[in-house]
């Protein structure tokens, strides 16, 4: 079996926190609340002290429970309710963005953008008890356990046919049971239903996000929900 990572930043210490200066892109999105699984996204690029939008705002959805305080870039506040594996709720807080995953065998995106054509041998881990938990594997064999099928990324399924990696939990520090596979994806029903925990727009708004984003400027996904995002705004240095 063949390892293929894409390394995440991992947790800050609680005191101080910003945004880091080399961030230049940032998409942030703002719910109403907690419980809600609607998100209005808004991709912003940062030259000198300014952030400006470039895209959006575009309207998406989030997990079918709202959202919950993920394992990112941010500090969490003390005492407070942190995503698990199951809870169908969006990671909230600041995240580093990875790579690109698709049924295509390319798509319009910047050369240094990640992106694998996934095949029927392309897993991502979700099972709590793997060492390999929240990480992409590649078989050097065909599917063959109910685990191995479990985890394949490709099932058939077009919400799932173009992803971007959004870095909750992600290594090199991967808390068990934490949350796993966390994705902007493509949404169902033109919107009309909500996710397991993953955040989804429109697939043209979805492939301009894609073709925008640009590693050497270090992109972050800021989730949270509006009375969150008012407090943490000016604290954190939010666009």
């Amino acid at each position: 079996m063949k390892f293929l990572l894409v390394i995440i930043g991992c947790v800050l210490p609680l005191g101080g926190f910003e945004l880091p200066e080399a961030s230049k892109q940032c998409i942030v999105g703002v719910s109403a609340g907690w419980d809600s699984s609607h998100v209005t996204l808004t991709c912003y690029e940062r030259k000198g002290n300014s952030w400006t939008p470039v895209h959006g705002p575009w309207p998406g959805r989030l997990g079918k429970s709202g959202s919950v305080w993920g394992l990112g870039l941010h500090p969490n506040p003390a005492g407070s309710k942190l995503k698990v594996e199951g809870d169908g709720r969006a990671p909230a807080g600041v995240f580093r963005i990875g790579g690109a995953w698709g049924y295509d065998g390319a798509i319009r995106k910047h050369p240094k953008l990640f992106y694998r054509k996934i095949t029927s041998r392309d897993l991502w881990v979700e099972d709590s008890k793997s060492p390999s938990y929240n990480r992409h594997l590649v078989l050097d064999h065909e599917p063959a356990t109910a685990w191995e099928k479990k985890q394949q990324m490709r099932q058939g399924d077009h919400a799932h046919s173009l992803k971007l990696f959004v870095g909750h939990n992600a290594p090199p520090r991967v808390k068990p049971g934490g949350g796993s596979a966390i994705f902007f994806h493509i949404w169902r029903g033109g919107g009309s239903k909500p996710t397991a925990g993953c955040t989804t727009l429109s697939e043209d708004r979805l492939r301009t996000m894609i073709a925008w984003i640009d590693p050497d400027k270090q992109p972050l996904y800021v989730l949270l929900p509006k009375d969150e995002y008012g407090r943490h705004r000016s604290l954190w240095r939010l666009p």
